[in-house]
C-alpha cells in the first residue's frame, strides 16, 4: 500500500515538478523486491520528513520527497541531485565504505522504471551498504548491550573528528542570536493548540531557557571568539550510530549547513540528551569525559545544560512535526507523547541550579 504521504503538493499547495513520473509510480516500483539488481527477500520501508528509505537484504537506497518547506527545497529533479550530491560528499567523512554510490531511477521509452538503467533520469537515489541493526547504538541500549569501552571507542573518533575539523568564523553576538531565535521558533511551534502541548510547560520553559541564555552568554561568546564552531554532523542521535572496531556515524544533517555549523559540545550534548530519553543516561557522562580528556577542552556544566535543553526542544517540535505524515490515531498519540516527554525534559535541564 502506498502511504498518504506520497503526494508532490508543496507546503503552499502549488504543484512541484516531478518529472514526468508520479511519485506514488516511483515509491510503488521501489517497494517491489524484483526491481533492484541484486536478489533480496523483500524490501523494507523507512518513511521521513524528507525521504522513503527502501531496505534490500544488503542495501538501503534513499529517495528524496519532491518538498519543499521554509529550510528546504526539494521540489526539482537536479535540486534532488544536488542534495544527493552532497549528502554522499558529508557523510564520507564520518561514514566512508557506507555510501556507495548515486544510482539513477528511469524510465524507457515505453514507460517502465528501472535502476541504472538506460532511458531517461526521472530521480536519484543516494545507495548505502545496509548495516546491521543491532549494532546500532539505540538498539544496542535497548538491549542492554552498550559498555563503556564501546563509548570510549565511538568517542576517540568524533573527538579526532572535531579536532580536525576548521573553524568557522562566527562573532559572538550572532551565536548568542541563534539561540534565541531557535528558542522562541520552538516555542511558537509548539504552542498550536492542535498538538496537545501543555501550554504553562511549554512558556515557562521558553522563559527558562532565556533567562539560561542570559546567564550563560559570556560562555556562548567565549565558545565562538576562541573559535570552538565548526561544521559538524548536525543530528547526532543514537540510530545514526554503528558500535564496533571501527565505529561509523551516518545520516548526517545534509541539506542545510548552517544547521551543521555548531559547537562540538552542543552536538555531543544532543547525543547525550537522546541516550538520557533512550534510558542510558550514564553514556551522558562518559562521553563528555572522554571528549574532554582527547581535546583538553572543558566545557562549563552551565553550557551543557543550555545546549540539552535548547536540543530538547527541538526535539519536541521535530516529534510533532510528524504529525504531517502520520494520521493514524496511534502513530499521532506516539509522537504527541514523545514531543511531552522531551519538554519536559527541555524544562528539566533549563530549571536545574
Amino acid at each position: 500500500m502506498i502511504p498518504r504521504t506520497c503526494q508532490t503538493q508543496a507546503s503552499n499547495g502549488s504543484r512541484l515538478e516531478n518529472h514526468g513520473v508520479a511519485f506514488a509510480a516511483k515509491v510503488a516500483y521501489l517497494i517491489r523486491p524484483e526491481s533492484y539488481p541484486e536478489r533480496t527477500a523483500a524490501v523494507d520501508v523507512v518513511q521521513t520528513h524528507m525521504s522513503f528509505v527502501f531496505l534490500t537484504d544488503r542495501h538501503a537506497y534513499k529517495l528524496k520527497k519532491p518538498v519543499r518547506y521554509e529550510f528546504l527545497d526539494f521540489s526539482t529533479l537536479a535540486a534532488r541531485h544536488a542534495d544527493c550530491r552532497e549528502e554522499m560528499r558529508l557523510n564520507r567523512r564520518l561514514a566512508g565504505d557506507v555510501y556507495l554510490d548515486l544510482v539513477a531511477l528511469t524510465q524507457a521509452a515505453g514507460g517502465q522504471l528501472q535502476l541504472a538503467g538506460d532511458g531517461e533520469t526521472v530521480e536519484w537515489l543516494v545507495k548505502m551498504r545496509r548495516l546491521p541493526r543491532k549494532r546500532m547504538l539505540d538498539r544496542a541500549i535497548s538491549a542492554g548491550r552498550v559498555s563503556r569501552d564501546d563509548v570510549r571507542q565511538f568517542m576517540l573518533v568524533l573527538a579526532d573528528f572535531y579536532a580536525r575539523a576548521e573553524p568557522v568564523a562566527m562573532s559572538a553576538d550572532e551565536y548568542r542570536q541563534r539561540f534565541e531565535r531557535d528558542i522562541r521558533a520552538n516555542h511558537r511551534e509548539l504552542s498550536f493548540p492542535e498538538y496537545g502541548i501543555d501550554g504553562a510547560l511549554n512558556q515557562s520553559t521558553a522563559s527558562a531557557q532565556l533567562a539560561l541564555l542570559e546567564m550563560a552568554g559570556e560562555l556562548l561568546a567565549r565558545r565562538a571568539d576562541d573559535g570552538m564552531i565548526v561544521e559538524g554532523h548536525g543530528d547526532l542521535r543514537p540510530e545514526h550510530v554503528f558500535l564496533g572496531p571501527e565505529p561509523r556515524f551516518i545520516d548526517c544533517l545534509e541539506f542545510n549547513r548552517a544547521w551543521r555549523l555548531l559547537d562540538p559540545v552542543e552536538e555531543i550534548a544532543h547525543l547525550s540528551l537522546e541516550c538520557e530519553y533512550a534510558g542510558a543516561q550514564w553514556i551522558s557522562d562518559v562521553a563528555l569525559d572522554i571528549y574532554c580528556e582527547r581535546t583538553g577542552d572543558a566545557p562549563a556544566a552551565q553550557l551543557v545544560r543550555f545546549y540539552k535543553s535548547v536540543r530538547a526542544s527541538l526535539r519536541a517540535k521535530l516529534s510533532v512535526w510528524h504529525l504531517r505524515d502520520h494520521l493514524e490515531p496511534a502513530a499521532r498519540e506516539k509522537w504527541i507523547g514523545r514531543a511531552r516527554r522531551y519538554l519536559e525534559l527541555a524544562s528539566r535541564y533549563a530549571s536545574t541550579p
